[in-house]
């Protein structure tokens, strides 16, 4: 497992899913937050290259020796790329969740989407805020 890190110039979904955007292509991936929820990867169900998805839902499957989730798209466009490296070694999303471990490439179709999306600042308070006043998280 990586340490807990969450870089900046990153965007950041609510549910928990990275952006790293590059002109009108974007990388997207999740965040430790979400690998250390998971658990364990032990599987990915990545979408189609050519594939058109649609923010804020889901694109592809991580499944976990704990449970199967979705993964939700933080922006709309075409899959240019899927990270091939995951499906054969689903535990780099755990070992490197903002490196090896990314997920799609896209080509946006509405950069404007990223507005919506949190900065490495707003999502650490959004943490802070999930995990409530008094749990010890």
């Amino acid at each position: 497992m990586s340490d807990e890190t969450y870089p900046a110039g990153l965007r950041y979904h609510p549910e928990h899913d990275w952006v790293r955007v590059d002109g009108d292509e974007a990388t997207f991936g999740v965040t430790w937050f979400a690998q250390e929820a998971l658990g364990e990867v032990v599987y990915y169900d990545p979408p189609e290259v050519g594939a058109t998805i649609t923010a804020g839902e889901p694109y592809g499957e991580l499944e976990s020796v704990k449970a199967v989730s979705d993964i939700i798209a933080p922006a709309s466009g075409e899959v240019t790329a899927v990270n091939d490296r995951v499906a054969d070694a689903p535990d780099l999303v755990n070992s490197d969740p903002y490196g090896e471990g990314w997920l799609i490439t896209v080509r946006m179709s509405d950069p404007a989407e990223l507005d919506a999306l949190m900065d490495e600042a707003t999502y650490r308070a959004y943490l802070q805020g999930l995990a409530g006043p008094g749990s010890g998280a």
